[in-house]
């Protein structure tokens, strides 16, 4: 899986490979269907001279498309957990739905007609 991760802000760049490890580490198990993630780290200004972090995942899937997942928070670390715990979540449910639609169907009267 190939992670590429930017920032515009100063201290973004401090950021970056530890973000690049946390998506990895999140995606450990989701990597086969995953082979790239895009993770944007970005200010985001808010009232009262507050100013919020913004974690944008982009992440291209072999079969379910590009899912994009987008969290804020008081720091970058918390945005970072928030958007890859949703994200993983939508890949996982995403992949059991594909998995129940591939499984057979056979009724009760096939399975005694093939005995």
């Amino acid at each position: 899986m190939q992670v590429i991760v930017e920032t515009r802000a100063p201290q973004g760049a401090e950021w970056r490979s530890w973000s690049e490890q946390r998506v990895r580490f999140a995606m450990r198990r989701l990597q086969s269907l995953v082979p790239l993630a895009k993770v944007r780290l970005s200010d985001v200004a808010g009232g009262q001279r507050i100013s919020n972090k913004r974690c944008q995942i982009q992440l291209r899937t072999d079969k379910q498309g590009v899912l994009v997942v987008e969290a804020e928070a008081p720091d970058w670390r918390s945005a970072l957990d928030n958007a890859l715990g949703r994200a993983v979540h939508v890949l996982t449910r995403g992949w059991h739905r594909t998995q129940k639609r591939s499984r057979a169907r056979v009724s009760i009267s096939q399975l005694s007609a093939a005995v």
